[in-house]
């Protein structure tokens, strides 16, 4: 399996890194040829389940996936959130997690405090039919398509959809 490590630091509060990673469409909106969308549920808890849908010319496929554990940042307490990969196509698991970071970190919740995060998206996943001798060039698609995603969800300011 492709694994794959992203590790950002947000001057955003961990709140606000967890709105934006949690909204599944966004994901969409940041992948070139893919909509994300909810398909079961409202998508903010374990058992919610989200449908990527790649669409380039007649190549189509999904990227079902569902939510089997979801935590939202609290002071002290970090985010988290577990997907499995239950498509034919695309299988194993993603976490992301965010955590309020910097010096005044276990204060993060308090006014006044500082509440920068630290966000980790780590990803495991198979492409079906693909020897695992491609696994290194997964990776890096993962990391250059995820990581972008990534940096455009937590750019500072207004949140765009």
């Amino acid at each position: 399996m492709a694994r794959f490590v992203l590790t950002r630091r947000s001057p955003l509060p961990p709140a606000v890194c967890w709105e934006r990673l949690t909204a599944w469409p966004r994901h969409g909106d940041r992948v070139p040829f893919t909509r994300v969308t909810v398909v079961r549920g409202g998508g903010g808890r374990a058992g919610d389940a989200i449908l990527a849908r790649t669409v380039i010319g007649p190549f189509r496929f999904d990227d079902p996936m569902e939510i089997v554990g979801l935590t939202a940042p609290a002071p002290g307490r970090d985010g988290l959130c577990r997907l499995e990969k239950r498509g034919r196509l695309v299988l194993g698991w993603a976490e992301l997690r965010v955590r309020a970071a910097g010096q005044d970190a276990g204060r993060a919740g308090e006014t006044g405090a500082a509440a920068w995060s630290e966000v980790t998206w780590t990803e495991e996943l198979r492409v079906a039919g693909l020897p695992a001798l491609l696994d290194p060039l997964v990776t890096r698609a993962g990391r250059l398509v995820f990581g972008r995603v990534l940096d455009q969800l937590l750019e500072p300011g207004p949140s765009t959809a």
